[in-house]
């Protein structure tokens, strides 16, 4: 392994470096239990933190667990993705007032909260979802104002997977267990083991170095980045759902009318569960209101979902009337022509669409089958 430099503590010390960073004028979003789930919402200390909790997964089912140890990052991912503190199911772009009969623009798009955030505990997959939602809001060619007010400046601190629930199959996909650096601030490691509980730590750029040499940690030794290399790889091995996305777009290319759609429209119920956990969905719709007087209206922008039957309405109708064309396009979008169009799949193997999916559709099963059917030839093209 090269050389890397790293610091190590003791998993108490979780609490000073969220005092650290709230030090440093952050507000602290964090996992946290709620309504019998982990969810991310601020967190003023340590105590806010699911310590000793973790969940079981598996498809159409998610239930919290206590651990039989005390680690502060022992769940798997719950159903709140961090993209609805950069990218909110619903927010106003202006309002307007009729004022001397006419109306007046009252105010311009809503402003993201203050003071600046820091984001603790995001895992591989969810870096990997927050940078596919940068090239498409930020890099593109319609760049979202709100998303990049919202975006800039947030603090990431990174947490390397080490316990993946069931319906997890990030490492398929080159998204995880382990965090890229460069795409945070400091990324941690959590090691739970008969020789204690410790956090390894790595900064990346000047801001996580600051943070950690605020906390007076120790150098780690090559022995502490074995321990933690290799529960992050045990992480990769334990995982049995798996994609490979170029098969799987090859599969697609040929499977519009694959008799499989007709299969998974007879399960799914056009619910959405699986583009509202998903944390690169990124579909909006645009309302109207006003109140009953009508002196003020309002515009708000709100997620929607290619499972919705007005999300494909133009004059006339929607284009996709059935349940059968709605699944088909959110698979080729997600697995294929999202790569034609930003470079990249728009899944990172979170497995989320799988354990919220009220009967249990497995997105990872989906794929399999129809390059099954590419390959013996049942596709009908």
């Amino acid at each position: 392994m090269p050389e890397r430099k790293g610091t190590r503590f003791p998993a108490e010390r979780i609490a000073d470096l969220i005092q650290a960073l709230a030090g440093r004028g952050y507000q602290v979003i964090g996992p946290t239990v709620r309504d019998g789930a982990v969810v991310y919402e601020e967190i003023a200390d340590s105590r806010d933190l699911p310590r000793g909790w973790g969940d079981r997964q598996e498809p159409g089912r998610y239930r919290l667990e206590r651990r039989a140890d005390t680690a502060w990052f022992g769940y798997h991912l719950g159903p709140q993705s961090w993209k609805r503190h950069l990218f909110p199911s619903q927010s106003r772009l202006f309002a307007a007032a009729r004022q001397d009969g006419s109306f007046r623009i009252l105010d311009g798009a809503e402003k993201p909260a203050e003071p600046p955030r820091a984001f603790l505990g995001v895992r591989a997959c969810e870096l990997a979802a927050i940078a596919a939602q940068d090239k498409v809001l930020l890099d593109g060619a319609f760049r979202d104002a709100l998303y990049a007010a919202r975006r800039n400046g947030i603090f990431v601190v990174a947490v390397n997977c080490t316990a993946p629930a069931p319906t997890c199959f990030c490492a398929s996909l080159g998204t995880g267990p382990e965090a890229p650096a460069a795409l945070c601030d400091i990324v941690l490691t959590e090691v739970v083991n008969d020789s204690g509980h410790w956090f390894l730590a790595e900064a990346a750029g000047a801001r996580g170095a600051g943070v950690l040499e605020q906390l007076g940690a120790a150098p780690c030794s090559e022995d502490d980045w074995r321990r933690a290399a290799s529960a992050i790889g045990a992480a990769a091995q334990s995982q049995t759902r798996r994609v490979d996305c170029e098969r799987v777009r090859e599969a697609l290319d040929t499977a519009f009318e694959d008799e499989r759609w007709d299969a998974v429209a007879l399960r799914c119920l056009a619910c959405g569960n699986c583009t509202m956990v998903c944390p690169t969905c990124f579909c909006t719709t645009i309302e109207d209101s006003s109140d009953v007087g009508g002196a003020r209206a309002e515009r708000w922008r709100r997620w929607d979902s290619c499972f919705t039957a007005s999300f494909s309405y133009i004059h006339g109708g929607s284009v996709r009337t059935s349940v059968k064309a709605r699944y088909r396009q959110w698979l080729t979008h997600k697995l294929a022509t999202w790569i034609d169009q930003f470079g990249t799949p728009g899944c990172v193997g979170c497995g989320r669409c799988i354990t919220w999916c009220p009967v249990g559709i497995d997105l990872t099963a989906e794929a399999q089958a129809l390059c099954r059917d590419k390959d013996d030839g049942s596709t009908v093209a």
